[in-house]
C-alpha cells in the first residue's frame, strides 16, 4: 500500500506567459506559449507526490467560483484527494500569474487574498485527515498559526512533518522547528533561517547546528550556484552531510522546482531511502521540472528509480 501524505498548503490556477523579452512600462509584447494550470505549491506538491506514486490528500482553499470546480476536477484526476479542500463562500479562488522571459527569468503577479489561505479552523476541521496520514507536508508560506497547528497535530500524532520555506520569527518559529522532522529551504530561505550568505557550503553547514538543536533532524538547505546541502543528525538516520549539485539540467524555469524536490524527499524517506539517496532522488526530481515552463511537475517514478 503506498504512503498517504497530507499537504497544508494553496491551491490557485496558474497561468504561465513565456514571452522573449519583459515589456516596458507603457508597451505591450506578444506570448509565445500561454499555460493555465492546476497551480499553487500545496497543489504541485500534491501532483508531484502522485505521480511519484504517494496517495496524496490536500488542505486548501479555494473560492465558490467555477475556477474552483475546475481546479478541483483536475486535482481529482491528478489522483489527489480533495476532500480537505474547504470552499470559501463568496470569495474568488487564486491567481498565480508568471511572466517568463526567454533567459528562464520570471516575475510573478500573485492574487491571493487572505480569504484563501489556510485558517487554523481549516487545519483543525481536517485533524483526522493529518493524524491519519504517513506524512505531513507544511508550507510556511501560509498563516503561521495554521501551519503550526497542522505541524503540531501531524508531530503529535508521531507522523514525519516536513516543513517548506522559512518560519518567520512572529513567536512561531521556535514552535514549528519543534515539531518538525525535516525542513527545505531555497537559497533565500536558507538566508532567512541561518543568517548566513547561502552562497558557501561549509559557512551554511556550520551555520545548520542551531537549526538542527531547533528540532529537524534532517535539513535540506539551497546553496546559491552549489546545489543543495543536506545536513542530518538523528537516531532515525545517524549524522552526516552531502552537497548535492544542480543537475546541469537545460534551465526553462525554475519555478515549481523546489516543490518537486520537496514531494520526492518525502516519498524517498517514506519508504525507507538514507538521507544520501532521498536528498538525491530529490534533486533529480528538482531537476526534471526545470526543463518545461511553470511549476506543475512531471515526474516519472522510473526515471527518477534509474
Amino acid at each position: 500500500m503506498s504512503a498517504r501524505v497530507a499537504v497544508a498548503g494553496q491551491i490557485a490556477r496558474d497561468l504561465v506567459l513565456l514571452v522573449d523579452e519583459v515589456p516596458d512600462a507603457n508597451r505591450s509584447v506578444d506570448a509565445r506559449l500561454r499555460r493555465e494550470m492546476l497551480g499553487g505549491k500545496g497543489a504541485n506538491q500534491a501532483v508531484g507526490l502522485a505521480q511519484l506514486g504517494a496517495e496524496p490528500v490536500l488542505l486548501a482553499v479555494t473560492g465558490d467560483d467555477s475556477i474552483a470546480d475546475e481546479l478541483i476536477a483536475q486535482a481529482a484526476r491528478d489522483g489527489i484527494d480533495v476532500s480537505a479542500v474547504t470552499r470559501r463562500p463568496d470569495t474568488v479562488t487564486g491567481l498565480i500569474v508568471e511572466l517568463l522571459d526567454g533567459r528562464g527569468h520570471w516575475r510573478y503577479v500573485e492574487h491571493l487574498p487572505a480569504a484563501v489561505l489556510l485558517t487554523e479552523a481549516d487545519v483543525r476541521a481536517h485533524a483526522d485527515v493529518l493524524t491519519g496520514a504517513d506524512a505531513v507536508l507544511v508550507q510556511l508560506q501560509q498563516p503561521p498559526a495554521a501551519m503550526l497547528a497542522a505541524a503540531r497535530l501531524g508531530h503529535d500524532a508521531g507522523r514525519l512533518v516536513v516543513l517548506d520555506g522559512a518560519p518567520t520569527d512572529d513567536g512561531h518559529r521556535a514552535a514549528l522547528l519543534a515539531a518538525a522532522d525535516v525542513l527545505r529551504a531555497d537559497d533565500h530561505e536558507t538566508e532567512l533561517l541561518t543568517g548566513v550568505e547561502p552562497d558557501d557550503p561549509d559557512r551554511v553547514r556550520a551555520a545548520a547546528g542551531e537549526l538542527l538543536a531547533a528540532g529537524p533532524g534532517l535539513l535540506v538547505l539551497g546553496v546559491r550556484r552549489a546545489g543543495n546541502l543536506a545536513v542530518w543528525q538523528d537516531p532515525r538516520w545517524g549524522e552526516g552531510h552531502l552537497l548535492v549539485p544542480l543537475t546541469g539540467a537545460d534551465v526553462v524555469d525554475t519555478t515549481g522546482a523546489g516543490d518537486a524536490l520537496t514531494a520526492a524527499l518525502t516519498v524517498a524517506l517514506l519508504r525507507g531511502d538514507p538521507p544520501p539517496d532521498a536528498v538525491r532522488h530529490a534533486v533529480a526530481a528538482a531537476g526534471a521540472t526545470v526543463r518545461h515552463p511553470g511549476g506543475r511537475p512531471d515526474l516519472d517514478r522510473r526515471a527518477l528509480a534509474a
